[in-house]
């Protein structure tokens, strides 16, 4: 009777165990779940306006910056977690909003990068869904983070509308208050000229 050779069971062992690992996929993770349809419906409008840019237009508040400037954003840097969506305003580019899928809910995130990293403006801030909103709408309440960076945006609530073809608009409200500030964006394809 043969006795086994524990260094042939062994080689026999780790080519078992490299064929099953060649059998595992490795790639991109997926598309983390969001809470609703109404989510992955909105989700999908956003995405399809990645990699175009659209001017826009301050139609509630008061802010003289936005006023007086050219507004425009670039709906970019999109892939399966993350939608980026550059602010411009003026001549200021430093703004993003940021788009994310998180635990199930949607979050957004407002960066403001400086020039040379001398700016003082608060970045990082924003919020997350608490329901499905639905798929043209959706609202970010502001979370701790958020009340510890920018304490007077600690009850705001953002919120995202994207109309397909004809505008993506972005508010601003706080419980309470009477006035609002809005931003709506042109979706409508330019005009030949």
């Amino acid at each position: 009777m043969r006795l086994l050779d524990h260094s042939a069971i062994r080689r026999t062992a780790g080519l078992a165990l490299l064929l099953a690992l060649a059998g595992c996929h490795v790639g991109p993770p997926p598309n983390p779940a969001v809470r609703s349809t109404d989510q992955e419906a909105f989700w999908q409008r956003l995405t399809r306006l990645c990699g175009q840019r659209f001017d826009g237009r301050m139609v509630e508040g008061t802010d003289s910056v936005f006023v007086r400037n050219r507004l425009s954003i670039h709906v970019g840097g999109c892939g399966p977690r993350e939608v980026r969506i550059g602010f411009v305003i003026g001549p200021d580019s430093s703004r993003s909003w940021v788009v994310r899928r998180v635990d199930g809910t949607l979050a957004l995130r407002h960066e403001v990068g400086g020039d040379g990293g001398t700016d003082d403006r608060a970045s990082g801030y924003g919020g997350r869904t608490r329901d499905t909103g639905s798929a043209a709408r959706q609202d970010f309440f502001a979370d701790a983070e958020t009340g510890r960076l920018l304490p007077p945006a600690a009850s705001n609530v953002w919120s995202l509308e994207v109309v397909p073809g004809r505008t993506l608009a972005y508010t601003v409200a706080r419980p309470g208050a009477r006035q609002r500030f809005r931003l709506e964006f042109d979706l409508r394809p330019a005009a030949p000229q």
